[in-house]
């Protein structure tokens, strides 16, 4: 049983005592404990170790207090299992050294068992749950077969994924094999994550938002709705599609439980585009964290208030910035503890 259920009930649409809050990469980079553990091993060791990741996942919870955890991994742990290799450069990024580039690489990847690629992620989540002991709700996680597009082409970081983009425009066929490749696997993931506990699934489209409408749909969405209709049913779903606000309808249309957004939209539009079957996630300037902490709560208490108090998961409009103080943090989260707004009946 959950001690704290106030995530799960804000998705289903219940009337909620407040908005429950966590943070985008609240798992990490910003917690001198995690630097710790950093020093010590490598990135995908972290991931790989279970016990590991176990620690890094709680951290946020027992250090800063929000309302859940989510899994301590990466999104990039699926081209890895479909056959790519992966580095990644601490403080650089990430790096596919022999990135698709045509047809004949798609012969280099394959749809893996991921019972047998992923497994250590299962370890870590089966392992997670029984260290929280119910504390909290655990978020799994996995990225948007358009967001891991863009790595699998790119073969690194990028601002605009040109690319990736081309390569979709110009070997469309090719493009789609790889995307539905891409949403096969991830549904496997997913499904193998909530097998051994998670009580929540966020997609992350952090590249959506470099796409028109019609591209988003063509090459993003179409295939974030395969993985939210083999899901939605089994456990509460979130999409994130960053910068992609102007197709929060047709998320919402999806079924996903809950839509996060960055902070270049109003909550008012975003629910009007939305609608109000949806929960909304969202939306502060992770920037604003470096703000005096007075500025912080004030600005906490305008979204919240911007937001209804109901329907509403208290989060960044992205991930958490390295550079945030601890006390900074805390102040985001406490600030949406502390927040009551009268429910109206």
């Amino acid at each position: 049983m959950l001690q704290n259920d106030l995530l799960l009930r804000t998705l289903k649409g219940e009337q909620v005592e407040r908005p429950p809050v966590w943070m985008m990469r609240q798992a990490g980079r910003y917690l001198p404990e995690y630097m710790v553990l950093r020093e010590k091993y490598g990135f995908f060791e972290r991931c790989q170790t279970p016990e590991l990741a176990c620690e890094i996942t709680i951290q946020p919870v027992d250090i800063v207090g929000v309302d859940a955890a989510i899994l301590f991994s990466d999104i990039l742990v699926v081209p890895q299992a479909m056959g790519l290799e992966v580095q990644l450069i601490e403080s650089k990024g990430p790096l596919l050294p022999d990135p698709i580039k045509n047809i004949n690489d798609l012969n280099r990847v394959r749809v893996p068992d991921v019972n047998e690629t992923l497994n250590y992620v299962f370890d870590a989540v089966k392992l997670i749950k029984k260290e929280l002991n119910g504390r909290v709700p655990l978020i799994g996680f996995a990225g948007a077969p358009w967001t891991l597009l863009c790595y699998m082409v790119q073969g690194k970081g990028s601002k605009t994924f040109d690319e990736a983009k081309i390569f979709c425009y110009t070997q469309p066929e090719t493009a789609h094999r790889l995307l539905q490749m891409i949403t096969d696997t991830t549904i496997a993931y997913l499904k193998g994550q909530v097998k051994a506990g998670v009580d929540v699934v966020q997609i992350f489209d952090s590249w959506g938002g470099l796409l028109s409408p019609d591209d988003f749909e063509n090459f993003s969405l179409k295939y974030i709705r395969q993985i939210v209709a083999a899901l939605k049913d089994e456990v509460a779903t979130i999409i994130f599609a960053k910068g992609a606000w102007h197709s929060l309808e047709s998320m919402a249309a999806t079924g996903a439980h809950g839509l996060g957004i960055d902070w270049c939209i109003t909550p008012a539009m975003a629910r009007q585009l939305a609608g109000s079957n949806v929960t909304l996630q969202g939306n502060f300037d992770p920037a604003k964290l470096l703000s005096p902490i007075p500025v912080i709560q004030k600005e906490v208490k305008k979204m919240l208030n911007d937001f209804g108090g109901q329907r509403h998961i208290a989060n960044l409009g992205h991930g958490i910035l390295p550079n945030v103080p601890v006390d900074h943090a805390r102040a985001f989260v406490d600030t949406v503890k502390e927040y009551k707004k009268q429910l109206i009946s």
